[in-house]
């Protein structure tokens, strides 16, 4: 390997912000969304699952959502992981259904899940940043090795910090966004 690989870099990095993207479906703004649950883990058959492996979320109503729970055995399991879930849902088994009804947000809802999707903003960032220390550590081991030269590694260097601030940028900016849909009433 001559060079640090700048795509796997920057393909780690936009997998952070996707990861984010993902998790901020989740945090709705108000209106019943079947993304809403796509981050929701279920305990089943031994091991945790995305909710979207083990039933079938529909929004019936804007203020509904429901899951269609395949194995009638993992009902619990399923009501048990919404209600777990940061998401604030009270959600109610009808034999194999699960009705999850989204209530209206309060003020105090509002800021929560701002503050929660701070934190998942935060993580991405986290995330970025040991990319780009991967990347660096990388190149600088690189360079001792003498595959590299002392110039080379300050140009990698930049293009990696380049590319750590522009996912942080689109983090900060989706963040921005998710607030601003979080608090608009």
């Amino acid at each position: 390997m001559s060079e640090v690989d700048l795509d796997d870099i920057k393909r780690r990095m936009e997998g952070s912000l996707n990861s984010l993207k993902t998790e901020f479906m989740g945090l709705r703004a108000g209106r019943a969304s079947t993304g809403m649950l796509e981050p929701v883990m279920v305990d089943a058959y031994g091991s945790k699952m995305p909710i979207s492996q083990v039933g079938n979320i529909s929004a019936p109503e804007p203020r509904l959502l429901t899951v269609t729970v395949w194995d009638a055995s993992l009902t619990a399991s399923v009501e048990k992981a919404i209600r777990e879930s940061d998401l604030g849902l009270n959600p109610m088994a009808e034999g194999t259904l699960i009705r999850v009804p989204i209530p209206d947000l309060s003020e105090e809802r509002r800021r929560d899940m701002v503050k929660v999707a701070s934190r998942y903003a935060e993580a991405a960032r986290v995330s970025v940043r040991n990319v780009r220390r991967d990347g660096i550590e990388t190149a600088r081991k690189m360079q001792k090795d003498s595959v590299i030269s002392e110039d080379e590694l300050r140009d990698m260097e930049g293009e990696i910090q380049k590319l750590t601030d522009d996912h942080v940028k689109m983090i900060d900016d989706a963040l921005a966004n998710k607030e601003k849909e979080i608090t608009q009433v």
